[in-house]
């Protein structure tokens, strides 16, 4: 049993370590939004989605909704920190109506994290309660979170290349998910289960999608719709698979 915990925490350890690698995946985008003082044609919303996100995960893992998680808040809680600080850098190279919809969503965010709080704490007893009741919340925003990176899958198979599909990316989106589904594996976690699952199967697809098309692949090529692209693998760098 003592062992068994220790290969857990170990695992956890270094699900942290690429999940943090994941989460500041994005920060040249916004090294280059800072830099030119302007958003361009990025968009808020992975960052926005992935605030919510964490925010549900931490209080999944916290002592009164599912003892013994907390590798799964230390992770979350500086993703969330790493997104605050992502969307604040967004917000102050905005122009109005941009700003606008930033401010609307995080209120909206707010009051809907602050309604699953209240309701979890003042209607359910016992950490099974709570832990079904986030877990399936959680699971949820991941499986509706995978259709960013779906889009890039089907770009690559239209055009046959994986020019913006990061090789290096994509194995670390798998290694995560791996490492958090063995991590959820060793004392059994269906809520974590089920969405590292799904994330370690994403990116094996992505890894055979790369190995199928690399050669077709016109590395010379210019795309207009660049910035589209990197924002839709956004949220594969923004969201680990268990977050």
């Amino acid at each position: 049993m003592a062992d068994a915990e220790l290969a857990r925490n170990i695992v956890g350890i270094i699900g942290n370590v690429i999940s943090l690698f994941l989460f500041l995946s994005p920060t040249p985008t916004f090294f280059k939004i800072w830099k030119q003082k302007s958003v361009q044609s990025f968009k808020p919303d992975p960052y926005l989605a992935t605030v919510l996100n964490c925010a549900v995960w931490v209080f999944y893992g916290m002592p009164f909704v599912h003892p013994d998680s907390l590798l799964v808040v230390t992770i979350n809680g500086i993703g969330l920190g790493i997104e605050v600080i992502y969307l604040t850098i967004f917000f102050i190279y905005s122009d109005w109506p941009k700003r606008r919809k930033v401010l609307i969503f995080l209120l909206v965010e707010f009051v809907f994290f602050g309604l699953i709080v209240f309701v979890t704490l003042m209607f359910l007893h016992g950490t099974k309660n709570r832990s079904m009741l986030i877990g399936i919340l959680a699971i949820v925003f991941n499986v509706l979170m995978y259709a960013s990176p779906l889009t890039v899958m089907r770009r690559v198979i239209k055009t046959k290349s994986v020019k913006f599909m990061p090789f290096y990316l994509s194995l670390a989106n798998f290694a995560n998910g791996l490492v958090w589904f063995s991590y959820a594996f060793i004392k059994i976690d269906v809520y974590l289960l089920v969405p590292n699952g799904l994330g370690t199967l994403s990116g094996a697809v992505q890894l055979i999608l790369y190995a199928t098309y690399y050669r077709t692949t016109n590395w010379d090529e210019e795309d207009s719709n660049k910035s589209e692209v990197e924002l839709q693998n956004a949220p594969s760098a923004a969201l680990p698979a268990h977050t």
